[in-house]
């Protein structure tokens, strides 16, 4: 008989069950009571790596109006032993590389370390952590990446790509700003710096600057403090802003892989072909620092062609059709995060139920619901269970509906100008707005031609790779070249 420490509230095939039918962020409770890996502290680890140096990145602890990205920040090499010791701030002690960065000025962060390599001469750690209790058979720390930070360390607003996301928290807490894909037109999205599989947000969620993105206003926040023990379920392309609260934090998450990224792979490659293509073009403006320090350099453009191609063939390899819809959403249990080129995974796909099913939220499961006001500065000290939210139906009753979302998609993405002019349902030609008496604001005395300003580089890629273009000309792609593989083979 299993111990009563072992004894989890969902079994393996109830807690995939769950997930297949999540649409929202939600946290299970009392999940993990026998995982080993709630023992990691950084203490802990500082005793399993010795002296291997780990990455840190550091950033200003200063209150600015934009996100602080991984190109703006300073970074070091240094062993966990420094890092502690760097944290506790005691005169005279080891720091290393810490020693340029006082500790009361800057956070740091150990962040998207693969437990893979930075345990790879210690493999039975890997058992420490058990995601084969969430339903996924096998999938333990190799499938993971670990993060450790001090208070104040961040990861800027951005979605992933690709696949869903499970995240345990191990030490400290960490608050989580979560957005629904619908208000990907509320978060000014761009893809510079460019990352494979990221796509940031330009507004700093604490602080936003309303005045140069006032449509964030409108942005439905899910807010949560994830505890020691509670593990985070973060649904396919849910943006979200991660910050540490307490003097140091662990967690390890797992990238849970999802067919419909065979598709998304092949819109990552396109996005990756045409960024670097007017990136790496001699230009006045192309003087920014573009390139994220995770990616490995600059390909050619004959290299990211290569991608392209080799993403749509395995799309049509893995998938049979490759014009399916995208809206399918089934699990599977292979690794995921950077993989544009193509390479193919063996898929074990988990069938969705037909029988109607209803998700048990209660004491072991609890939504991440909706603030429909969102105030950064009142939100300090929400906790998992007593958050200030909207009903459980939130995400029903924070989204739009799909219909007006997708009148706004495409204006948003390509930037329209709305105020003293508006836009026809057509998108395609503006007006002046006409006033009650008839006349037109063209013919008042008052009116002011807009201000023009240069467009940039990056203007124009904020327009050409908006997630909605790069999803039509990956429609439009897939839909050709699967259109020409059918007239040329015989039925």
């Amino acid at each position: 008989m299993a111990a009563p420490d072992s004894i989890t509230p969902f079994s393996p095939e109830e807690t995939q069950r769950i997930l297949h039918h999540l649409q929202q962020p939600a946290v299970f409770i009392n999940m993990t009571c026998g995982w080993p890996a709630l023992h990691w502290t950084a203490e802990h680890l500082s005793g399993c790596l010795g002296d291997k140096h780990i990455q840190f990145r550091l950033g200003r602890k200063q209150e600015i109006n934009s996100p602080l990205f991984e190109t703006q920040c300073s970074y070091v090499e240094a062993r966990l032993e420094h890092f502690l010791s760097w944290t506790r701030d005691q005169p005279g002690a080891d720091v290393g590389p810490f020693c340029d960065y006082p500790n009361s000025e800057y956070w740091a962060y150990a962040d998207y370390k693969y437990i893979a390599l930075l345990f790879q001469h210690q493999p039975s750690m890997f058992e420490d952590v058990k995601w084969s209790e969430f339903g996924f058979e096998g999938r333990n720390g190799r499938e993971s990446t670990l993060w450790i930070g001090t208070a104040g360390a961040n990861t800027p607003c951005h979605l992933d790509s690709y696949g869903c996301n499970l995240v345990l928290q191990v030490q400290g807490r960490k608050r989580w700003h979560l957005f629904p894909p619908e208000d990907t037109v509320n978060l000014y999205p761009t893809r510079i710096p460019y990352e494979e599989s990221s796509v940031f947000s330009q507004v700093d969620v604490l602080r936003p600057d309303l005045s140069r993105f006032p449509a964030f206003h409108g942005a439905r926040a899910h807010i949560v403090t994830l505890q020691p023990g509670q593990v985070l379920y973060v649904p396919r392309h849910w943006w979200h802003y991660v910050e540490s609260l307490d003097p140091i934090t662990v967690s390890v998450n797992s990238w849970i892989d999802l067919e419909v990224d065979d598709v998304a792979r092949v819109g990552e490659a396109v996005t990756k072909a045409v960024v670097f293509a007017l990136k790496s073009a001699p230009s006045d403006d192309n003087k920014d620092n573009w390139l994220n320090p995770t990616e490995e350099g600059v390909a050619s453009h004959n290299e990211n062609m290569q991608y392209v191609n080799l993403a749509v063939r395995a799309c049509e390899r893995q998938r049979g059709l490759c014009h399916r819809k995208l809206t399918q959403d089934p699990r599977d249990t292979s690794p995921v995060k950077r993989d544009s080129r193509g390479q193919i995974r063996e898929n074990t796909n988990l069938v969705r139920d037909s029988v109607p099913f209803s998700v048990p939220f209660g004491p072991h499961l609890i939504p991440v619901r909706c603030q429909r006001e969102y105030s950064p500065e009142t939100t300090k000290d929400l906790e998992v269970k007593s958050s200030r939210n909207c009903d459980a139906k939130s995400l029903e009753d924070c989204t739009v509906s799909s219909d007006s979302a997708q009148r706004t998609k495409l204006a948003s993405a390509v930037g329209i100008y709305r105020g003293k002019h508006e836009c026809s349902d057509g998108l395609t030609q503006c007006r002046p707005r006409d006033h009650a008496d008839g006349t037109s604001e063209n013919s008042s005395g008052d009116y002011e031609e807009p201000v023009h300003t240069n467009i940039t580089t990056n203007d124009l890629l904020d327009c050409l790779v908006h997630p909605d273009i790069i999803s039509r000309v990956t429609e439009l792609l897939l839909e050709r070249h699967t259109g020409s593989h059918r007239t040329t083979t015989p039925s």
